[in-house]
C-alpha cells in the first residue's frame, strides 16, 4: 500500500471500544488513525465523534455503506461474541482488513468462515490477542522456551470477577460464559507456555444458583493434556473474588506472573530456579495501541500476523471441547491442530499507558464499578 496510515473504523461502542480502544488510537498515531465509528446506539455516536474528532459514524444498518465508502481500510470489531463472524466475513468481502476482538467467534465454523472469507479476498484477519505484545508474557514465555525452568511439567491459572447482573457476558445468545470470556486467557496463555496444542480436555461447570447465571456458566475448572504428558489446569469465574494470574512448574523452577491478564495495572513477574528467585515489575502499558501499531505494520508490509485468525481457531476448538466435556463430563480428545507462528519476543510493543479513564456513554464495566 502506499497510504503511510491505516484508516479505522471502531465497529461496537461498548465498554472495551470506549475504556481501551478508542483513546488507544493516540498512541498508535504513527500508523493507526480513527476514521469512523459504528453503532446502533445515536448518542454514543454523537458523544464518541465529538470527543475524538471523528466525522464519519455509522449505525448497523449503514455497515455496507461503511466498508464501501473509501474511507476506511481496516475495522475493529468489538461486538458481542455471537456477531464476529457476520461483521467479519462482511469487512473481507468489501476487502476491508479485520482486527477482531477475542474470541474469533463461537464456532469452529463461523471462524472457518472468517478465515476463508479473508483468504479469498487476500485480506489481513488478525484476533486483538493484546498479550503476544506484551513485554511481562513475552518474559514468561521465553524463560520457559529457554528452559530456566528445566522441562516444564505444569501450568496452573485462574482468572476471575464479579460480573454485574445484566451484562451481556451473562446473555447465551451473545457468547456469554466464563470461559468464553476469562477462561480464553488461559488456554491462550498455556498453548504459548507449552509452545503446543492440547490432545484431550476434561471440564466441569458450577453454578450457585445466583440468578446472574440463569444462561450461563458461573465458573468452570478445566484440565487440558499436552504433548510430552504436560497439564495445564484453570479456572475461570464469573462470581469470585478478582483474580488473573499463572505458573509454570518446571524440573528446576516456576515462573509466575500475577496480575498476568490484566491491561489497567502493572504485571509482576517472579522467575524461580534452584531457589533463587529474580522479581520484575513490568509497567503499565497501552496494550490496545501496541495492537493496532502493530496490524497496521501488517498491512501496510503485506505481512501475516501473529496471532492470525488461526490462533483464534485454535482456542475456539478448545473452549468447544471444553464445554463439550463439561455437558457430558466425559474427557474429550482432540484432533492434530497446527495454528503457525507463534508469540515471539521481536513482537514486544511498549507504548505509554492511558491516563485516566474516559467518561462513559451509555456502558459500564462488566463489574458495574466505572
Amino acid at each position: 500500500m502506499t497510504r503511510e496510515k491505516i484508516r479505522y473504523a471502531v465497529v461496537g461502542l461498548g465498554y472495551i471500544s470506549q475504556a481501551a480502544v478508542l483513546p488507544a488510537f493516540k498512541h498508535a498515531a504513527r500508523n493507526s488513525e480513527l476514521t469512523a465509528l459504528v453503532s446502533e446506539d445515536s448518542e454514543k455516536l454523537k458523544r464518541l465523534s465529538r470527543r475524538y474528532g471523528v466525522r464519519h459514524t455509522f449505525s448497523y444498518e449503514q455497515y455496507e455503506e461503511c466498508l464501501a465508502s473509501g474511507l476506511i481500510d481496516a475495522v475493529y470489531i468489538a461486538l458481542p461474541n455471537t456477531m464476529h463472524r457476520d461483521y467479519a466475513v462482511r469487512a473481507a468481502k468489501a476487502r476491508i482488513h479485520v482486527l477482531c476482538e477475542k474470541p474469533m467467534a463461537t464456532t469452529t465454523q463461523a471462524c472457518q468462515d472468517m478465515l476463508d472469507a479473508a483468504d479469498a479476498a487476500e485480506v489481513q484477519l488478525m484476533i486483538a490477542y493484546r498479550l503476544h505484545l506484551e513485554a511481562g508474557n513475552l518474559a514468561a514465555i521465553e524463560a520457559v522456551k529457554s528452559g530456566k525452568i528445566g522441562d516444564p511439567r505444569f501450568f496452573l491459572s485462574s482468572f476471575s470477577q464479579q460480573v454485574k447482573e445484566g451484562d451481556i457476558r451473562l446473555q447465551r445468545a451473545l457468547g456469554g460464559g466464563s470461559v468464553w470470556d476469562m477462561g480464553i486467557y488461559c488456554v491462550n496463555a498455556a498453548r504459548y507456555l507449552f509452545q503446543a496444542e492440547p490432545i484431550d480436555v476434561f471440564a466441569f461447570s458450577a453454578n450457585n444458583g445466583d440468578k446472574r447465571f440463569s444462561q450461563v456458566d458461573e465458573m468452570a475448572s478445566v484440565t487440558m493434556r499436552f504433548p510430552e504428558e504436560r497439564l495445564a489446569m484453570f479456572t475461570s469465574s464469573f462470581g469470585a473474588a478478582d483474580t488473573s494470574a499463572y505458573r509454570v512448574v518446571g524440573t528446576k523452577g516456576e515462573v509466575v506472573l500475577e496480575p498476568a491478564f490484566d491491561y489497567s495495572v502493572p504485571l509482576k513477574y517472579t522467575l524461580s530456579v534452584n531457589g533463587k528467585k529474580r522479581h520484575r515489575l513490568f509497567p503499565k502499558k497501552d496494550q490496545f495501541a501496541a495492537e493496532l501499531v502493530y496490524f497496521s505494520d501488517c498491512v501496510l508490509r503485506q505481512r501475516p500476523p501473529e496471532p492470525s485468525g488461526k490462533e483464534g481457531l485454535a482456542d475456539v476448538r478448545v473452549i468447544e471441547a471444553i464445554y463439550q466435556s463439561a455437558a457430558s463430563g466425559l474427557p474429550v480428545t482432540l484432533d492434530d491442530f497446527h495454528p503457525g507462528r507463534r508469540p515471539s519476543p521481536r513482537q514486544k510493543i511498549n507504548l505509554p499507558p492511558v491516563k485516566g479513564m474516559p467518561p462513559l456513554v451509555h456502558a459500564s464495566s462488566p463489574s458495574g464499578d466505572r
